[in-house]
């Protein structure tokens, strides 16, 4: 009990802390040792509650802890793991070293005060609810990305995280990791040294596809009609084949079904529109236009107002292209792929000076070249990460955990970059341009479409704030 309440003593002291870390910064360097995860003092480890242990969470590998599961071992205590399928629950226990309690429903995490924080890998469409009880139940929250389902659940986790004062992390490592070559790449964007943005190019690879998938039994240690949530009861469906995951309508493959998620344009928008919208200076507004290019829109079930006539198989785009028009005058070309510029996963900035391009892989360009001899000026990354320095995602948000302050990846520019995601699917599906107003968040002159920035909710399930 005495450690419990020494460490939620240092927490909620960390604010008075951090202030004096800010007149002596020589005494107290901007990233310590418990945001690195070196601190072995019980009174300055958070611990963990996690929900959802899928492959993400860091159980893809039958003998070793990976994933969010190894940085929460590494940046705290984990109390407990909660999932609704009992396979990958247990398995989450044992590789994150045994002593984990479990509990399939979230709830009773968020009941349990020696809980700080807790991480949400779970399918898209949970996001939101666990996050919203969380908050109310005065847990900060990482939660992988995408972070929404729609836009108005964006509104809604905007909303508590400001009524609650919780500290909030959105999983868009590329903010954190690889080497700041995308910081560098915004770094750059915001130096003046391509002149005028005119344009950028993201390419996020084409979305899976299925024949049809046979109704199937639900894993007997599945509980489905809980794993379902808000979206429409339907039966279980998988095929197996020769890929790493069968193809199912549920884990992993949750992805390519619009019930559950948006498919390639909010699974890698989130990291690739996010550091677009980013580099052109828009992360806290959006696109006031936004222009299909149906030609070049493919999905793997036939449409009919929006909405797949087969329930059989994927329905999220398999190729795309939208044009966003911002205030500013940048263009953002949203594509699957774009080898007509030779890359088919990555972001290309233009400007009236030059271009850069980067992708996890690379940073390149003739802006990038000069670095060499004529560096960013001094302190360009730490400011771009929040006055801090740059390290594992995860212990950014311990530690601002620990000084109260928002995380590098912040839930309302993720919001307002996800709802750009959310305006390219909303655009693809019904087939027709959109207006935008980024103030009021409202689509304009179109009832229908505006309807769009939620969904109906199962009863039992629906989110409120």
């Amino acid at each position: 009990m005495q450690h419990s309440q020494n460490r939620r003593n240092f927490l909620k002291s960390a604010s008075a802390s951090a202030v004096a870390a800010s007149l002596t910064p020589h005494l107290f360097p901007t990233t310590s040792a418990f945001a690195q995860g070196k601190s072995n003092s019980p009174n300055e480890r958070v611990t963990f509650g996690c929900i959802g242990t899928g492959a993400r969470w860091g159980i893809a590998s039958t003998d070793r802890l990976g994933g969010i599961g190894r940085q929460v071992l590494r940046f705290g205590d984990l109390a407990v793991v909660s999932d609704l399928d009992s396979e990958r629950m247990e398995k989450a226990r044992v590789l994150s070293g045994g002593t984990a309690k479990m509990s399939e429903d979230y709830r009773r995490i968020l009941d349990r005060k020696d809980i700080d924080a807790v991480t949400i890998v779970t399918p898209d469409h949970w996001h939101t609810k666990i996050a919203i009880d969380a908050m109310k139940a005065g847990k900060d929250v990482y939660c992988e990305k995408p972070l929404t389902l729609t836009i108005e659940e964006g509104k809604q986790i905007c909303q508590v995280v400001r009524e609650t004062g919780r500290v909030f992390q959105v999983g868009t490592q590329q903010r954190s990791i690889y080497n700041n070559q995308f910081l560098k790449f915004i770094g750059l964007a915001h130096s003046g040294r391509l002149g005028k943005i005119k344009r950028v190019t993201v390419a996020i690879g084409d979305g899976p596809t299925s024949g049809p998938i046979p109704v199937a039994e639900a894993p007997s240690t599945l509980n489905w009609n809980q794993w379902l949530g808000q979206a429409p009861l339907v039966d279980f469906r998988m095929k197996a084949d020769d890929s790493p995951w069968n193809k199912t309508r549920g884990h992993y493959e949750f992805r390519w079904w619009f019930e559950y998620s948006g498919g390639k344009l909010t699974d890698w928008g989130a990291h690739h529109v996010d550091i677009a919208q980013w580099a052109i200076g828009m992360d806290h507004s959006g696109p006031d236009r936004i222009e299909p290019i149906m030609e070049e829109v493919e999905f793997p079930s036939p449409m009919e107002k929006g909405m797949p006539t087969l329930d059989d198989r994927y329905n999220t785009a398999s190729k795309f292209r939208i044009r966003c028009f911002f205030a500013n005058g940048v263009e953002m070309d949203i594509r699957d792929r774009a080898d007509d510029l030779g890359f088919e996963n990555g972001i290309m900035l233009e400007g009236e000076k030059g271009r850069i391009f980067v992708n996890r892989g690379k940073l390149t360009g003739k802006a990038v070249e000069e670095l060499a001899n004529n560096p960013l000026p001094e302190g360009t990354i730490e400011k771009l990460y929040k006055g801090k320095q740059p390290g594992a995602h995860m212990g950014n948000f311990v530690e601002c955990i620990a000084d109260r302050e928002q995380p590098v990846s912040d839930v309302f520019t993720h919001h307002r970059i996800l709802t750009t995601c959310h305006l390219a699917n909303i655009a693809i599906r019904l087939g027709r341009p959109l207006r935008w107003d980024p103030k009021k968040e409202q689509i304009l002159g179109d009832p229908e479409a505006n309807a769009w920035q939620s969904r109906e909710q199962r009863k039992g399930f629906e989110i409120t704030v």
